[in-house]
This record gives structure tokens, sequence and C-alpha cells, in this order.
């Protein structure tokens, strides 16, 4: 079950001994921790290809345009494997930027056709990141991406994240700890230990339904 921004301020909030607000923005410390979520949340993010961030992404391309931004994929996602040219029904082979300023720039008759290769150059206003097609396509050919993509940072109460909430909120309690010096005791390098544990089962838990699946704690 997704967990809500608020709820996770809350617990973090509750673990410190502090009242919990009705708004993350509610207090100037309350805001503190949600911040330490969000950090907390992308250090757990980054830690492992989460199945939950795994999505498909795809592109229409249209006659004589070589450039396209890959809509909704930002400058953090990972590939899970290389693109797909859904009409060929080939994965697509990636080229050096400078592979393509030879055959597609300097090149004074680009090839047409349906795309082979690929590069990513450049990101739009958006905030996503380009794809270089070549041969420069010459029809509406749909070219698939599976990548792990990361979630938006929290910001809405309501918001949430379908990541295990237990390391986030085990690691956000260890970074308000660090943040204020003292808890009554709690030793910040133990909490940070139990952060580490949390993370580590999280990811034991879901690599055990994949074969070959390893996880080496940095």
């Amino acid at each position: 079950m997704p967990t809500t921004y608020l709820s996770m301020v809350n617990n973090v909030l509750s673990r410190l001994r502090e009242a919990t607000v009705n708004n993350v923005s509610d207090t100037a410390y309350s805001s503190l921790i949600g911040r330490l979520v969000n950090d907390a949340k992308r250090e757990v993010e980054e830690a492992w290809d989460w199945e939950c961030l795994k999505t498909s992404i795809t592109i229409n391309t249209v006659a004589a345009q070589s450039e396209y931004p890959v809509t909704g994929a930002g400058t953090r996602f990972k590939l899970i494997d290389q693109p797909l040219n859904m009409t060929s029904k080939q994965q697509m082979k990636y080229q050096p930027y400078s592979w393509f300023t030879e055959y597609l720039t300097l090149n004074a008759t680009p090839a047409a056709g349906s795309p082979e290769n690929y590069t990513f150059h450049g990101t739009n206003s958006s905030g996503d990141i380009k794809v270089l097609l070549y041969p420069v396509p010459d029809a509406v050919i749909p070219i698939r991406f599976n990548v792990i993509n990361p979630e938006p940072e929290l910001v809405n109460n309501t918001d949430s994240t379908l990541l295990p909430s237990s390391p986030i909120l085990s690691l956000a309690w260890a970074k308000a700890i660090e943040e204020r010096g003292e808890d009554g005791g709690i030793n910040v390098n133990s909490q940070y230990a139990v952060a580490r544990q949390a993370l580590g089962d999280a990811i034991a838990m879901e690599a055990s339904r994949f074969v070959n699946t390893t996880w080496t704690p940095a």
C-alpha cells in the first residue's frame, strides 16, 4: 500500500517525541523532517532497481525528424535494456554522440528508414532527456524504452511512494537525530545501522523473487 508524505513525516516526528502535524508545512521543524524524508526516499530509491519503479515509455517518431524527448523520463532513469524498435521488433544499438555527428550532422544526405541506432543528448525545457535516432525515421515508428523511472519528490500531504516505507522512515529518523545532535540516548550510528538493516531486508525480500539477483552493501 502506498505511504503518504504526511504519514511518513508524522511517523518520524512521533519517533522524535515531537507533536504531529496536519500539514507537512505546519512548522519549520515538520518542513525540515519533510526534507529529510525526501532525502531518505531518494537514497532508498537509488539503492536498488525496485520493481515498483519499472515502466515502459514509448515515443512515436515522425518522418524526417531525428531528435525526440523521452517524455516523462526526466534524467534520473536507468535503461533496463536497449530501446526497442516496435516496428522492426529489434533492439537498437547505442552509438556515441561523435558517431551521430559523423553520420547525421556532417552527412549531407543522412539515411532515412527504420531507426537502428540511438544516443542520448541534452534535455528539453521540461527536463526530459532527448534521444537521437538513426537512420532518420521515415514514418510513424514506436520506440519503446523499458526503464527504472524514479518517483517525483514528495511535495503535497497526500503525495505517496510505492517504495518500502521501513527503510525510508529508519533513514529519515537517523538523519533527524544527526541534525538535532541527540535523541534521548539513541545513538545516531546505531540508528543508521538499523536503517541499513531495514534497507537490506527490503532488498533481500524483493531479490528473493528473482533468480541470480544479488545486492552488495556499500
